[in-house]
């Protein structure tokens, strides 16, 4: 999905909006074009070239070799551009070094230090959603589950989409909607009735539920297979008993809520390991009742719905079937049911999904369309974000196009950012493999990397946390490493290696940035509050140029960043940054040198450090200074 919002131009948060104004006006001097249209065809040039402008691109009469002629011709050095080049219909800009590197370091060094409202410094931020106020959903997981490898891409690209929002001045609403309501929690109940243990339940609540599920749900087959018309007592039961959770039976939903209570407990431990945090904790359950019935008369008043007998319901939802959709879809084991309710979608090639039960309870897609309602009616959001797996595309898809043909006010304003799945996270049974057991293989593969080396080790003071944060970085940067809508196979042996691009090999390079102000510190070189005090111009080697060219585009990667959608993008930022650092540690030598270049350099590194941490935790990384 490409996104078209208006990003301002700003040369107090971007010098190389400067850069590119400066060049604008002159291409809009020559052509004859307005400045906003020749701004825009203003794009970064290939290596060696800071920018490049393509003439064809404005489609004027003239022929572009004439053109470009002329832009040349009339090309003026000033304190931003330092030449020009022509290469066919190609302009090809390069900035006046010696400024480029004194402003971009001033103002990373600026920005970067803490304010009241960015903790962290500003620099990559922007003000282009001030006033505008998001609502994203994610992470979503199921109550009284645990928390599987199957929440985890949800989890890691809604917390980053949350602050990408928040650095581009949007009020961001964290919203963790929680699967919390359905039959499934009929079949709990019975479940522990038969097998809990008050006592397993107080020492992990959502472990011992889920373990009280398994055991039901085998009940359940049994039943099927045991009885000629697979017809299962449990089964039914269950469906009775969340008929009474709708119908505000208070011994059936104080038990439901201590479930669901112990559950978000859990889960917010899990949570503040991942570095991720929620605004809200919505779920089914806390839809309103009258504004459910409301949306369903609402789309009956618009001819929206027709009637389907449960035989065909069950057909439907097994083709919707999908991990984090709950189990309230359940198919039921008697035919002779009255018919249910869905949507006529057939004509748009989306089906028709039961939104009420023959029975009269309510399917998860009506609380879907009502709990959007319901926020809008909340936060009078300007946009809502769903992060999703793309296993729910059609649900979304109906949904969507339910709310839209109900003419809702803010149907055009939601948006589904899907994901594609993670393979090889099964364990050796073929069960699900929950996170926290991810988690804590990648620590201890973390803390045997870090062991082998001794001396580091002595550095370190808190292990076991080191060892945590690096094993999750390198879980995090797996996931966000391709694109989104890619799945991909989980390999702890090669995510948590210390070679190629991985989370070990950034916050290495983190660390390594951290750790040159320390041992200059120990010759006495100390660096300089005030930057106008140092001495940019002894910065003359080709791969400081470079770096600080990547530097500069920081604020461009988050506003790219913002049209697409794609963590991949800090990734691969965050990985180019590292690799130029390498390539630079032997000609920017520090300790050694003469206290002014010394000074110099340090301060290169100081920013390049500010620049890495602040992507670092865009994508909800926490930088390491020691490893």
């Amino acid at each position: 999905m490409t996104r078209t919002d208006d990003l301002s131009i700003n040369p107090e948060s971007s010098c190389l909006d400067a850069y590119r104004s400066s060049i604008a006006t002159q291409i809009s001097s020559s052509l004859g074009i307005p400045l906003s249209t020749a701004y825009e065809g203003v794009d970064y040039g290939k290596k060696g070239i800071d920018f490049t402008v393509a003439i064809p691109r404005f489609r004027l009469k003239e022929k572009p070799a004439i053109l470009a002629d002329k832009v040349v011709s009339e090309f003026t050095p000033n304190e931003y551009l330092q030449s020009i080049t022509r290469d066919g219909i190609f302009i090809h800009y390069i900035c006046h070094t010696t400024n480029l590197i004194r402003t971009v370091l001033k103002q990373i060094y600026t920005l970067s230090k803490p304010t009241g409202s960015h903790p962290h410094g500003s620099y990559g931020c922007n003000n282009s959603g001030s006033g505008k106020q998001i609502v994203i959903e994610f992470s979503s997981p199921n109550i009284a589950k645990p928390f599987h490898a199957g929440h985890l891409r949800s989890t890691i690209i809604g917390t980053f989409l949350a602050n990408l929002f928040d650095a581009n001045g949007w009020k961001t609403i964290r919203l963790n909607y929680l699967g919390d309501w359905g039959k499934q929690y009929g079949l709990l109940a019975i479940g522990f009735q038969r097998y809990g243990s008050e006592e397993k339940l107080m020492d992990n609540a959502i472990l011992h539920l889920f373990e009280v599920y398994v055991r039901v749900n085998k009940d359940v087959e049994n039943e099927k297979e045991n009885n000629p018309n697979k017809f299962s007592p449990t089964n039914q039961e269950a469906k009775e008993l969340f008929k009474k959770m709708e119908d505000n039976d208070k011994e059936t939903l104080d038990l439901w809520k201590r479930f669901r209570d112990l559950s978000i407990v859990e889960y917010e431990k899990l949570y503040r390991r991942l570095n991720v945090r929620f605004d809200v904790y919505g779920g089914e359950s806390l839809v309103k009742e009258d504004l459910i019935m409301d949306s369903l008369e609402k789309l009956i008043s618009k001819n929206l719905l027709t009637k389907k007998t449960e035989r065909e319901s069950r057909i439907g939802a097994a083709a919707l079937a999908a991990e984090t959709i709950s189990d309230d879809q359940d198919a039921g084991d008697d035919d002779q049911a009255p018919d249910a309710l869905a949507l006529d979608f057939d004509q748009y090639n989306l089906g028709k999904p039961v939104v009420q039960k023959g029975d009269g309870t309510t399917i998860y897609i009506l609380r879907d369309i009502a709990g959007a309602r319901q926020r809008y009616q909340l936060y009078k959001f300007d946009k809502m974000i769903y992060v999703i797996g793309d296993q729910q595309d059609l649900h979304v898809r109906q949904f969507f196009k339910a709310l839209s043909l109900m003419e809702e006010p803010f149907a055009d304003e939601l948006e589904y950012v899907n994901f594609g799945k993670i393979h090889g996270m099964s364990s050796r049974k073929g069960e699900v493999k929950f996170l926290s057991d991810i988690l804590d293989a990648s620590k201890e593969a973390m803390l045997d990397q870090m062991k082998k080396n001794d001396e580091k080790m002595k550095d370190v003071t808190d292990p076991e946390y080191t060892s945590d944060e690096v094993g999750m970085t390198c879980v995090k940067i797996q996931d966000m490493s391709a694109k989104r809508a890619h799945a991909y196979t989980f390999d702890l042996q090669r995510m948590t290696s210390f070679e190629g691009d991985t989370g070990a090999y950034l916050q290495y390079a983190h660390v390594r940035l951290c750790s040159v102000q320390r041992k200059v510190a120990l010759d006495g070189i100390i660096s300089r509050d005030n930057p106008d005090l140092i001495d940019t111009t002894l910065l003359t080697e080709p791969k400081v140029r470079e770096l600080v060219f990547a530097l500069a585009s920081y604020p461009d990667v988050v506003k790219t960043a913002m049209k697409n959608y794609e963590p991949s993008t800090i990734v691969s930022y965050c990985f180019k940054i590292s690799h130029l650092v390498s390539s630079a540690w032997e000609t920017l030598i520090v300790r050694g040198q003469e206290t002014e270049l010394a000074q110099a350099r340090l301060y290169v590194f100081q920013c390049t450090r500010s620049v890495l941490a602040s992507a670092m935790r865009l994508l909800s990384l926490t930088p390491l200074d020691r490893m």
